[in-house]
């Protein structure tokens, strides 16, 4: 398996296939590089250099009891982006992983990453404040934090339904995507997976937003279960400098899984503008 070892130790398993321009993928909690399945083979065919990475305490990387915080998952992609020798980079991120790429674009990025794309993700905040009255309810990440301490293999086997539109009338579930979730999800740390329900859901990302000035294609479905259309995809829109919205009525908040066609042919085109 390909890993670096960063400078805390941390050993940071990765794939990189191909060549051409790179793509660098970021999974959303709690997930893994497999996650990107349908996207990595599909943009490597198209001539594009594919990387995804396990973040830490995640998947196949070391399962870390700190640093488990987004400004050290940003850190930590710059440090495998330098090892690397990557530039002129697009970043895609799904999820968590989407406040990953704008954290990242914005602390590390410059000079680095030619554009950002952020699928169903979780900037700029989720959690309900105040300042973010139309926001998601504190008490609803207080349950993913409980269930994840004390029922973790239960929870993961039932979060796939809202997550994939599974209990939506009609919908045809896929038993394979649920068990491949669960999967992913169990071979990461229960700590890392604990304190990363903060940083998607309390860390305020709207300076990253705002700061960035490269392109930034934001796409996500109205029927977003896990994280509301309205309250995330239509704010980032409206603060980054430079940004193109694509929105899919009825689509989950896992598509790039149970809709992959129709996002990587949008994806591409965008890409390729």
């Amino acid at each position: 398996m390909s890993k670096i070892q960063l400078k805390d130790g941390t050993e940071i398993y990765y794939k990189d296939w191909g060549t051409g321009q790179p793509i660098m993928f970021h999974h959303g909690w709690p997930l893994s590089a497999d996650d990107w399945d349908a996207q990595m083979f599909f943009f490597l065919e198209q001539g594009f250099r594919v990387i995804a990475h396990d973040r830490r305490g995640h998947g196949r990387s070391t399962q870390t009891f700190t640093g488990n915080d987004m400004d050290t998952y940003a850190s930590d992609v710059y440090e495998l982006v330098q090892a690397l020798g990557l530039k002129d980079v697009i970043h895609v991120g799904h999820s968590t992983g989407g406040g990953e790429v704008i954290r990242y674009a914005n602390k590390f990025g410059k000079g680095l990453v030619s554009k950002a794309v952020l699928i169903s993700a979780v900037p700029p905040i989720m959690v309900k404040s105040a300042s973010n009255p139309d926001g998601v309810d504190m008490s609803v990440f207080d349950d993913i934090r409980n269930n994840t301490a004390n029922h973790r293999p239960q929870f993961y086997q039932d979060i796939t339904f809202p997550f994939y539109g599974y209990n939506r009338p009609g919908a045809k579930v896929s038993k394979g995507i649920r068990d491949n979730w669960w999967r992913q999800g169990m071979m990461g740390s229960i700590k890392a997976h604990y304190d990363c329900i903060k940083q998607f859901s309390e860390v305020d990302y709207t300076e990253d937003l705002k700061a960035v000035d490269i392109p930034v294609l934001i796409m996500h479905g109205e029927d977003d279960q896990i994280v509301p259309y309205a309250n995330s995809a239509v704010k980032s829109a409206k603060l980054v400098k430079n940004g193109t919205l694509i929105s899919y009525p009825g689509f989950p908040h896992g598509m790039p899984t149970t809709e992959h066609e129709t996002i990587n042919k949008d994806l591409l085109a965008w890409i390729r503008k």
